[in-house]
Protein backbone atom coordinates (compact mmCIF):
# COMPACT_ATOMS: atom_id res chain seq x y z
CA UNK A 1 0.00 0.00 0.00
CA UNK A 2 1.31 3.43 -0.98
CA UNK A 3 0.25 7.00 -0.41
CA UNK A 4 1.48 9.15 -3.25
CA UNK A 5 0.58 11.87 -5.73
CA UNK A 6 -0.92 10.61 -8.99
CA UNK A 7 -1.03 12.87 -12.04
CA UNK A 8 -4.10 13.20 -14.29
CA UNK A 9 -2.98 12.37 -17.84
CA UNK A 10 -6.26 11.85 -19.69
CA UNK A 11 -10.02 12.34 -19.34
CA UNK A 12 -12.65 10.73 -21.50
CA UNK A 13 -16.41 11.28 -21.45
CA UNK A 14 -18.19 7.93 -21.85
CA UNK A 15 -21.79 9.14 -21.43
CA UNK A 16 -23.51 12.30 -20.22
CA UNK A 17 -23.04 11.05 -16.66
CA UNK A 18 -20.02 8.75 -16.71
CA UNK A 19 -16.38 9.76 -17.07
CA UNK A 20 -13.10 7.88 -17.31
CA UNK A 21 -10.05 9.56 -15.74
CA UNK A 22 -6.52 8.24 -16.28
CA UNK A 23 -3.82 8.88 -13.69
CA UNK A 24 -0.14 8.03 -13.67
CA UNK A 25 1.73 6.53 -10.73
CA UNK A 26 4.29 3.73 -10.80
CA UNK A 27 3.72 2.89 -7.12
CA UNK A 28 -0.04 2.53 -7.50
CA UNK A 29 0.17 0.25 -10.54
CA UNK A 30 2.68 -2.32 -9.30
CA UNK A 31 1.26 -5.74 -8.37
CA UNK A 32 -2.38 -4.63 -8.60
CA UNK A 33 -5.13 -7.26 -8.75
CA UNK A 34 -8.55 -6.85 -10.38
CA UNK A 35 -11.06 -5.90 -7.70
CA UNK A 36 -8.69 -3.78 -5.65
CA UNK A 37 -9.31 -0.07 -5.22
CA UNK A 38 -7.76 3.30 -4.43
CA UNK A 39 -8.87 6.00 -2.00
CA UNK A 40 -8.54 9.48 -3.47
CA UNK A 41 -8.31 12.80 -1.67
CA UNK A 42 -10.13 15.05 -4.12
CA UNK A 43 -9.25 18.39 -2.49
CA UNK A 44 -6.30 19.93 -0.68
CA UNK A 45 -8.73 21.63 1.70
CA UNK A 46 -10.90 20.02 4.39
CA UNK A 47 -13.90 19.95 2.06
CA UNK A 48 -14.90 17.33 1.08
CA UNK A 49 -13.38 15.85 4.22
CA UNK A 50 -13.36 12.15 3.33
CA UNK A 51 -11.45 10.44 0.56
CA UNK A 52 -13.40 8.79 -2.26
CA UNK A 53 -12.91 5.05 -3.01
CA UNK A 54 -12.76 3.94 -6.66
CA UNK A 55 -12.14 0.53 -8.23
CA UNK A 56 -9.19 0.11 -10.51
CA UNK A 57 -11.10 0.18 -13.79
CA UNK A 58 -8.06 -0.55 -15.92
CA UNK A 59 -4.30 -0.69 -15.48
CA UNK A 60 -1.72 -0.37 -18.24
CA UNK A 61 1.98 0.04 -17.47
CA UNK A 62 2.24 2.98 -15.02
CA UNK A 63 -1.26 4.36 -15.58
CA UNK A 64 -4.62 3.43 -14.11
CA UNK A 65 -8.16 4.45 -14.93
CA UNK A 66 -11.06 5.36 -12.68
CA UNK A 67 -14.63 5.16 -13.99
CA UNK A 68 -17.30 7.05 -12.09
CA UNK A 69 -20.57 8.94 -12.25
CA UNK A 70 -20.44 12.65 -11.55
CA UNK A 71 -22.67 12.40 -8.53
CA UNK A 72 -21.57 14.80 -5.78
CA UNK A 73 -19.00 17.46 -4.98
CA UNK A 74 -16.10 14.99 -4.73
CA UNK A 75 -16.62 13.32 -8.09
CA UNK A 76 -17.30 16.72 -9.67
CA UNK A 77 -13.90 17.96 -8.46
CA UNK A 78 -12.15 14.92 -9.85
CA UNK A 79 -14.01 15.14 -13.15
CA UNK A 80 -13.17 18.83 -13.53
CA UNK A 81 -9.46 18.39 -12.76
CA UNK A 82 -7.17 19.70 -15.46
CA UNK A 83 -4.64 17.50 -17.24
CA UNK A 84 -1.40 17.56 -15.25
CA UNK A 85 -3.03 18.16 -11.87
CA UNK A 86 -2.17 15.76 -9.06
CA UNK A 87 -4.20 13.97 -6.40
CA UNK A 88 -3.18 12.37 -3.11
CA UNK A 89 -4.05 8.68 -3.57
CA UNK A 90 -3.74 5.63 -1.30
CA UNK A 91 -3.60 2.18 -2.89
CA UNK A 92 -3.75 -0.56 -3.93
CA UNK A 93 -6.36 -1.38 -1.24
CA UNK A 94 -8.51 -4.43 -0.58
CA UNK A 95 -8.07 -8.06 -1.53
CA UNK A 96 -9.15 -8.33 -5.17
CA UNK A 97 -10.76 -11.28 -6.95
CA UNK A 98 -9.43 -14.78 -6.40
CA UNK A 99 -8.15 -16.59 -9.50
CA UNK A 100 -7.06 -19.82 -7.80
CA UNK A 101 -10.34 -21.70 -8.24
CA UNK A 102 -10.69 -24.29 -11.00
CA UNK A 103 -12.77 -22.79 -13.81
CA UNK A 104 -12.66 -22.30 -17.59
CA UNK A 105 -15.44 -19.73 -17.95
CA UNK A 106 -15.26 -16.37 -16.18
CA UNK A 107 -18.68 -14.76 -16.05
CA UNK A 108 -18.59 -11.05 -15.21
CA UNK A 109 -21.89 -9.57 -14.04
CA UNK A 110 -21.99 -5.80 -13.58
CA UNK A 111 -24.94 -3.63 -12.60
CA UNK A 112 -24.66 0.06 -13.45
CA UNK A 113 -21.17 1.32 -12.55
CA UNK A 114 -20.56 -2.15 -11.15
CA UNK A 115 -18.88 -2.92 -14.44
CA UNK A 116 -15.99 -0.66 -13.36
CA UNK A 117 -13.53 -3.42 -12.25
CA UNK A 118 -14.08 -5.61 -15.30
CA UNK A 119 -12.05 -3.85 -18.04
CA UNK A 120 -8.90 -4.53 -15.96
CA UNK A 121 -10.09 -8.05 -15.15
CA UNK A 122 -10.73 -8.65 -18.86
CA UNK A 123 -7.19 -7.54 -19.65
CA UNK A 124 -5.76 -9.94 -17.03
CA UNK A 125 -7.81 -13.00 -18.09
CA UNK A 126 -7.75 -12.43 -21.84
CA UNK A 127 -6.42 -15.52 -23.67
CA UNK A 128 -6.43 -17.45 -20.36
CA UNK A 129 -10.15 -18.03 -19.75
CA UNK A 130 -13.38 -17.83 -21.69
CA UNK A 131 -14.87 -14.47 -20.76
CA UNK A 132 -18.59 -13.71 -20.79
CA UNK A 133 -19.79 -10.30 -19.63
CA UNK A 134 -23.32 -9.42 -18.55
CA UNK A 135 -24.09 -5.71 -18.31
CA UNK A 136 -27.17 -4.42 -16.49
CA UNK A 137 -28.45 -0.85 -16.68
CA UNK A 138 -31.62 1.15 -16.19
CA UNK A 139 -31.73 2.38 -19.83
CA UNK A 140 -29.45 2.40 -22.87
CA UNK A 141 -28.12 5.83 -21.81
CA UNK A 142 -26.44 4.18 -18.80
CA UNK A 143 -24.79 1.32 -20.68
CA UNK A 144 -20.98 1.43 -20.78
CA UNK A 145 -18.98 -1.18 -22.69
CA UNK A 146 -15.51 0.33 -22.39
CA UNK A 147 -12.83 -2.38 -22.17
CA UNK A 148 -15.31 -5.27 -22.08
CA UNK A 149 -15.59 -8.20 -24.46
CA UNK A 150 -18.16 -10.81 -25.38
CA UNK A 151 -20.92 -8.95 -23.62
CA UNK A 152 -24.70 -9.10 -23.40
CA UNK A 153 -26.85 -6.22 -22.19
CA UNK A 154 -29.99 -6.10 -20.08
CA UNK A 155 -31.94 -2.89 -19.46
CA UNK A 156 -34.82 -2.35 -17.09
CA UNK A 157 -36.88 -0.59 -19.76
CA UNK A 158 -35.82 -2.81 -22.68
CA UNK A 159 -34.36 0.16 -24.59
CA UNK A 160 -31.41 -2.03 -25.61
CA UNK A 161 -30.74 -5.76 -25.21
CA UNK A 162 -32.74 -8.00 -22.89
CA UNK A 163 -35.81 -6.43 -21.29
CA UNK A 164 -35.31 -7.22 -17.61
CA UNK A 165 -32.54 -7.48 -15.06
CA UNK A 166 -29.10 -8.81 -15.76
CA UNK A 167 -29.37 -11.80 -13.41
CA UNK A 168 -32.48 -12.99 -15.27
CA UNK A 169 -30.49 -12.75 -18.51
CA UNK A 170 -27.71 -14.90 -17.06
CA UNK A 171 -30.25 -17.39 -15.70
CA UNK A 172 -31.71 -17.80 -19.18
CA UNK A 173 -28.29 -18.74 -20.54
CA UNK A 174 -27.65 -21.17 -17.68
CA UNK A 175 -31.00 -22.84 -18.38
CA UNK A 176 -30.01 -23.17 -22.06
CA UNK A 177 -26.67 -24.74 -21.00
CA UNK A 178 -24.90 -22.00 -22.93
CA UNK A 179 -21.51 -22.57 -21.26
CA UNK A 180 -19.11 -25.47 -21.73
CA UNK A 181 -16.83 -26.25 -18.82
CA UNK A 182 -16.59 -25.06 -15.24
CA UNK A 183 -18.01 -21.66 -14.38
CA UNK A 184 -17.08 -18.98 -11.89
CA UNK A 185 -19.21 -15.86 -11.49
CA UNK A 186 -17.74 -12.48 -10.55
CA UNK A 187 -20.29 -9.82 -9.65
CA UNK A 188 -20.21 -6.13 -8.84
CA UNK A 189 -23.14 -3.77 -8.52
CA UNK A 190 -26.03 -2.76 -6.27
CA UNK A 191 -26.86 -4.98 -3.31
CA UNK A 192 -30.20 -6.29 -4.73
CA UNK A 193 -28.30 -7.52 -7.80
CA UNK A 194 -25.64 -9.17 -5.64
CA UNK A 195 -28.36 -10.79 -3.53
CA UNK A 196 -29.97 -12.19 -6.70
CA UNK A 197 -26.59 -13.47 -7.86
CA UNK A 198 -26.14 -15.24 -4.53
CA UNK A 199 -29.49 -16.99 -4.93
CA UNK A 200 -28.64 -17.91 -8.51
CA UNK A 201 -25.24 -19.36 -7.60
CA UNK A 202 -26.83 -21.42 -4.83
CA UNK A 203 -29.56 -22.69 -7.19
CA UNK A 204 -27.00 -23.80 -9.81
CA UNK A 205 -24.24 -24.70 -7.33
CA UNK A 206 -21.73 -22.29 -8.85
CA UNK A 207 -18.73 -20.53 -7.32
CA UNK A 208 -19.50 -16.83 -7.04
CA UNK A 209 -17.50 -13.88 -5.73
CA UNK A 210 -18.92 -10.40 -5.41
CA UNK A 211 -17.34 -7.00 -4.89
CA UNK A 212 -19.29 -5.14 -2.21
CA UNK A 213 -19.70 -1.45 -1.53
CA UNK A 214 -19.96 0.36 1.79
CA UNK A 215 -19.28 3.94 2.82
CA UNK A 216 -15.74 4.10 4.18
CA UNK A 217 -13.29 6.71 5.40
CA UNK A 218 -9.77 5.33 5.74
CA UNK A 219 -9.92 2.42 3.28
CA UNK A 220 -7.60 0.12 5.24
CA UNK A 221 -9.36 -0.88 8.46
CA UNK A 222 -8.46 1.82 10.97
CA UNK A 223 -11.81 3.60 11.21
CA UNK A 224 -13.88 0.37 11.36
CA UNK A 225 -16.55 2.17 9.35
CA UNK A 226 -17.49 -0.44 6.76
CA UNK A 227 -18.62 -3.66 8.52
CA UNK A 228 -20.42 -6.43 6.66
CA UNK A 229 -22.14 -9.25 8.53
CA UNK A 230 -21.06 -12.84 8.06
CA UNK A 231 -23.68 -15.26 6.79
CA UNK A 232 -23.42 -17.49 9.88
CA UNK A 233 -24.05 -14.48 12.18
CA UNK A 234 -20.71 -15.09 13.91
CA UNK A 235 -19.59 -11.50 13.49
CA UNK A 236 -18.51 -8.93 10.95
CA UNK A 237 -15.70 -8.29 8.51
CA UNK A 238 -14.56 -4.99 7.03
CA UNK A 239 -15.32 -4.28 3.39
CA UNK A 240 -12.14 -2.22 2.94
CA UNK A 241 -9.65 -4.55 4.62
CA UNK A 242 -11.16 -8.06 4.35
CA UNK A 243 -12.93 -7.30 1.05
CA UNK A 244 -14.28 -5.68 -0.96
CA UNK A 245 -14.42 -9.09 -2.67
CA UNK A 246 -16.12 -11.95 -0.79
CA UNK A 247 -17.39 -15.39 -1.65
CA UNK A 248 -21.17 -14.89 -1.56
CA UNK A 249 -21.50 -17.84 0.83
CA UNK A 250 -19.46 -15.91 3.40
CA UNK A 251 -21.60 -12.79 3.83
CA UNK A 252 -25.17 -11.60 4.32
CA UNK A 253 -26.55 -9.52 1.48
Amino acid sequence: MFQTLAKVVEKRILTDQIILVTLRSEELTNNVKPGQFVNVRVSETCYPYLRRPFSYCDVERDTFKLMFTIYGQGTKMLANASIGSKFDVIGPLGNGFNLDDDFENAIFVGGGLGIAPFPFFTRVLKNKKNIYTYIGARTKEFVVTYGLQNYKIATDDGSIGFNGNVVELLKNDLDKKFFNGKIKIFGCGPTPMLRALKQLSEEYDLICEVSTEEAMACGFGICQGCPIELSDSSGFKLVCKDGPVFNVKEIKL
